[in-house]
């Protein structure tokens, strides 16, 4: 892979937007597919307006609004759509991928098995994004915070690529190489398994839900079950953003671990209580969640590995009949009959 590697950047939201320009603006050779022709106007003509933390400006991209109308093979594929669109997005830019190339899966959850079946786990690449970013509207976007990404291949044999990959991200925010991506995936699933998808189930914001303590024990249910089936597939799990212990939140055997536990995640609620479930934002804009890369693939592994996930299988079940608009997200929905039964174990 050349120093100046050719990139495409699948999808034009928060986090693939504002990459994608910086990257661009550090001279890279980046092309943006967006999914709407208006905001490909604006990434071609005034630039892409990016606010928040590095201050506002406006930054160019080239950009398409069809995967098909990427202009030549690429080193890197960047794919930054929701988790569910990202199989289809992956067949479509195939052709487009160099056959040394490298496909990045940006998703929320574990999405690195669906991509390496359409692409080859020889190219596949995991990235746990650990910045924050918002769309304000089409074309216009909010970077919230500073961080940094984490990237990882699943097979063997990267190294040099990884490295090239590296120093291209690095050019927007701090990047490092993992040898246990899928533990870093799937450390940040927990999040999302907890925040994201409680959020669908109540309607709440953090701070809201981390004020009730039946919320903060099914909070701790899906991390239990979590930390068990990570433990059968053999995972380590690092502390998330460097200080979110699992196992310690995942150990109840005596009242002052209870205790510790219920006050760190109180102080998470506060610290955090404005934050509002992505997935509960989708569905108000007519979308689905992305529950089957959360809860749902804690649940589907732990049948596999023969490890109980009665939590995590409930809140999938409750999240789908919000999505099927048989149930509503309601703070009743903590009380439902099957969620008490699943804490009991």
């Amino acid at each position: 892979m050349n120093t100046n590697p050719s990139i495409a950047m699948i999808g034009a939201g928060a986090i693939g937007g504002i990459t994608a320009a910086y990257m661009a603006a550090a001279g890279l050779d980046v092309e943006l597919v967006c999914k709407h022709e208006d905001t490909a106007a604006a990434a071609n003509g005034e630039g892409l307006l990016i606010r928040g933390v590095r201050g506002e400006k406006r930054m160019r991209v080239r950009a398409v609004t069809e995967i098909e109308q990427l202009s030549a093979p690429k080193d890197i594929i960047m794919i930054a759509v929701k988790a569910y669109d990202m199989p289809d997005a992956a067949r479509r830019a195939l052709p487009f991928l160099k056959p040394d190339g490298l496909a990045v899966s940006m998703q929320n959850g574990i999405c690195t098995d669906a991509m390496a079946a359409v692409v080859g786990p020889e190219r596949t690449v995991g990235c746990v994004v650990g910045w924050g970013a918002t769309m304000i509207s089409r074309g216009a976007l909010d970077m919230t915070s500073e961080g940094e990404f984490i990237i990882g291949a699943i097979a063997p044999g990267m190294g040099e690529k990884l490295e090239a990959l590296k120093r291209a991200l690095s050019a927007f925010i701090e990047t490092r190489i993992s040898e246990g991506i899928v533990s870093e995936l799937y450390s940040k699933m927990i999040v999302n398994s907890c925040i994201t998808s409680m959020g669908v189930t109540s309607g709440l914001t953090l701070g809201e839900m981390m004020k009730r303590r039946l919320a903060r024990n099914i909070f701790l249910g899906i991390i239990r079950e979590a930390v068990a089936v990570a433990n059968a597939m053999k995972l380590t799990l690092p502390p998330y953003g460097g200080k979110l212990d699992y196992y310690k939140l995942a150990d109840g055997s005596s009242g002052f671990s209870r205790l510790r536990n219920h006050l760190l995640i109180r102080i998470v609620g506060i610290k955090y209580r404005r934050l509002k479930s992505s997935s509960l934002q989708s569905l108000q804009r007519g979308k689905p969640t992305e529950i089957d890369y959360f809860n749902g693939y804690i649940a589907q592994k732990g049948a596999a590995l023969g490890v109980p996930t009665p939590v995590n299988t409930t809140i999938v079940g409750i999240v789908k009949q919000i999505e099927a608009g048989k149930r509503k997200p309601d703070p009743g929905n903590f009380q439902d009959e099957s969620i008490i039964r699943a804490l009991k174990g």
